[in-house]
């Protein structure tokens, strides 16, 4: 790469944010205007400027993108799954970016019938999302949303299956998902807030009415929640759920009485979190009542949901996280997390029968449970893949135990062969003496004398967790001798949910400790060196990047930090944003002084300071509903006014997308190889 033409600098405008008697001047809050020309023309100037410095890389970048694209089977097909007397099929067609949608009338040999074929209805979009397919319970008409700006504002309609015909009327700006009334013509759907597009109402559309029409019937008042609509596997039930980060609320209506009024099922309760599922006349509850932190399992009769009716099914315990349940009519099936490791449970519901555990024997690995909407079965869809084992989706016999391995993922090229690969799991320790696993991935016959390339990436927020998984994408750095490396940082709730505690809040820098103090293990034990050091995260993992380039530079070479939620005093401040007043049990409130003070000492774009920082890439996207595009803007311009070094500096803008980068298939293989082409081209190896 080369740095020729000078980079972009964005003007410098005072603006003076004032609170708790501390003022923040923001040089480049003007940046916060879409449709400012001047913006526009600094963001593309931006683009100009990454074009120019990477250059020398385009032919490698799109061999890179060759590369990877020819190991995915383009022609690919899921397994199927049935649900109410057909077989749904998803389905990729060569050279095409969008999937094709079809279903079979109760065998897979019968004629197949199209759904949607998204590659015709994406033409003549620059970005194209179908969300939220929702057959009705006659399987005669399917709702379905669309979002063509990637500002994830759903537009929902109604098809005939029979005919073909799309019905005219439309719902606006929804969160895309529906679910049907027993009686095939009454559809409930969330509608977003226009300004914060956070999902605040759920509404009752009967088919053939213009929505303006359409029937209020919850509207979630408190700007700390956002509400949604459901129906539960046993179809009887209708379910609004309140959500907010540390407590849930639901209320229930039968599915056959469409018009009749929903029914509180458990009040809200600060700190009390539950999930319910429905089975034979009882409501079971995934819950932490009883300071149960991991979860437990409890339940309650149908017509008697309130919390002292609730009773044990699986009690809490303290090295297991719950994580969520499968409810078949012969069997539970319980999701949990021991150690790190997921683990799926098998529980008859028939006294006397033994229950089980599935058998995984890998050191770092993934497996959860997939598409399992048949109640009556004793098969369990579920999938497994570890960093060296491409996915298979499974079903497995409960009440043999035989399994079929329905599909595994194909790696096209010819090279790939899993053994030629080795992960482990290490330990690194904290600078408060907690031990952190990381899972790393490498080429085998990898030496440890500090001079392989490693890329560490890591997430560490929301209690997400990020599981040691396979990816094709990532076999063109391990080809080439790179080291892939995930720490599970806390903030997530890789080790159960206290992990999550204990990286939030007034606890957040322990997310940002912890992946450096994983960056000193690796270096320390010879992995790597910071020569060849690189770090990678997105969206709240691209805060973490921006706190650890401020914290610890020196120990990086290079860094990614894709769609970077890096302005977060500011945006904290903002509750007409999108995401803002939700997350305050995440991030804390900044209009408390406490929190105020706690969020700007690490707040990566009030902390950007004169020093030395590492070659980096910033993403954004211009419609991005999460993480503004201005905020990584911001960051770069601030980063070029008072950086000491003469390391690379690289914003992307993606101008006709949002958070979740391109939509089409192959074109979002475009920008990992961008990516990718950096830090290789970083570490000297330029093919």
């Amino acid at each position: 790469m080369r740095k020729i033409v000078e980079a972009p600098t964005a003007k410098k405008t005072e603006k003076k944010l004032e609170i708790h008697g501390d003022i923040r001047i923001d040089n480049y809050y003007w940046l916060n205007d879409r449709e400012n020309p001047e913006v526009i023309k600094y963001l593309n100037d931006e683009n100009a400027y990454l074009d120019d410095v990477m250059n020398d890389t385009k032919h490698f970048q799109e061999s890179l993108f060759k590369e990877m694209k020819g190991r995915i089977k383009e022609d690919d097909t899921s397994v199927p799954y049935k649900y109410n007397g057909y077989w749904y099929i998803t389905k990729y067609e060569k050279g095409k970016d969008y999937p094709i949608y079809t279903r079979k009338k109760e065998s897979l040999d019968a004629k197949e019938e199209l759904l949607f074929d998204c590659n015709e209805m994406a033409k003549g979009h620059s970005y194209f999302k179908l969300v939220g397919l929702n057959i009705s319970p006659d399987n005669e008409r399917i709702a379905f949303g669309i979002d063509t700006v990637s500002r994830r504002k759903y537009t929902i309609q109604v098809k005939n299956l029979k005919t073909g015909e799309v019905y005219p009327e439309k719902l606006e700006n929804t969160t895309g998902g529906s679910t049907w009334a027993n009686d095939n013509s009454t559809l409930f759907y969330t509608r977003k807030d226009e300004q914060t597009l956070r999902s605040n109402k759920i509404y009752r559309h009967r088919l053939g009415r213009d929505a303006s029409e359409d029937d209020l019937v919850f509207h979630e008042k408190d700007e700390t929640y956002n509400a949604y609509v459901y129906k539960t596997k046993s179809r009887k039930f209708i379910v609004i759920g309140s959500f907010s980060t540390l407590s849930n609320e639901y209320q229930i209506l039968d599915a056959d009485t469409p018009n009749e009024k929903f029914k509180i099922f458990q009040k809200r309760q600060r700190d009390l979190e539950y999930d319910i599922s429905h089975y034979d006349g009882h409501f079971y509850i995934i819950t932490n009542k009883d300071d149960a932190t991991n979860f437990k399992l409890m339940r309650t009769p149908e017509n008697d949901t309130k919390l002292d009716s609730w009773e044990d099914v699986i009690p809490h315990r303290k090295d297991v996280l719950l994580e969520d349940v499968d409810i078949f009519k012969n069997y539970l099936v319980v999701s949990e997390r021991e150690n790190g490791l997921s683990k799926i449970h098998i529980k008859p519901w028939e006294d006397g029968d033994e229950d089980y555990y599935l058998p995984f024997d890998n050191e770092t690995y993934t497996a959860y449970t997939t598409t399992n909407v048949d109640f009556d079965t004793d098969i369990l869809r579920f999938a497994y893949n570890s960093m060296t084992t491409p996915s298979s989706v499974i079903d497995f016999n409960m009440k043999d135990k035989s399994k079929e391995v329905k599909k595994e993922q194909e790696v096209l090229g010819g090279n790939f062969k899993k053994e030629n690969y080795d992960s482990e799991r290490v330990w690194a320790t904290a600078e408060d003496g907690t031990k952190i696993p990381i899972s790393l991935v490498y080429k085998k016959g990898m030496v440890k004398d500090g001079k392989s390339p490693l890329l560490l990436y890591a997430y560490g927020s929301y209690g997400a967790t990020i599981d040691p998984s396979f990816s094709t994408i990532r076999l063109s750095l391990l080809d080439r001798g790179f080291i892939f490396a995930i720490a599970h940082v806390r903030g997530s709730q890789y080790l159960g949910r206290s992990w999550y505690d204990k990286g939030k809040l007034f606890k957040k820098k322990n997310t940002f400790t912890d992946f450096i103090d994983c960056s000193k293990h690796l270096i320390s034990k010879n992995y790597t060196s910071p020569a060849h050091h690189y770090a990678m995260g997105g969206s709240a993992g691209g805060l973490l990047m921006g706190a650890v380039v401020n914290m610890a530079p020196e120990l990086y070479n290079g860094v990614i930090a894709a769609v970077p939620f890096v302005d977060v005093v500011t945006t904290m401040l903002d509750n007409t944003i999108p995401l803002t007043t939700g997350e305050y049990d995440e991030w804390g409130n900044p209009n408390e002084k406490s929190y105020y003070d706690y969020m700007k000492s690490y707040s990566p774009y009030d902390q950007v300071e004169a020093k030395e920082y590492p070659n980096m890439l910033v993403t954004t996207g211009l419609h991005d509903s999460q993480v503004q595009y201005w905020e990584p803007a911001k960051w770069v311009a601030k980063l070029r006014e008072l950086k000491t070094d003469d390391n690379i500096l690289l914003l992307r803008t993606n101008m006709k997308t949002g958070h979740g980068g391109a939509s089409g298939r192959f074109e979002s293989i475009r920008e990992d190889a961008q990516e990718y082409a950096f830090i290789l081209d970083l570490e000297g190896i330029k093919e």
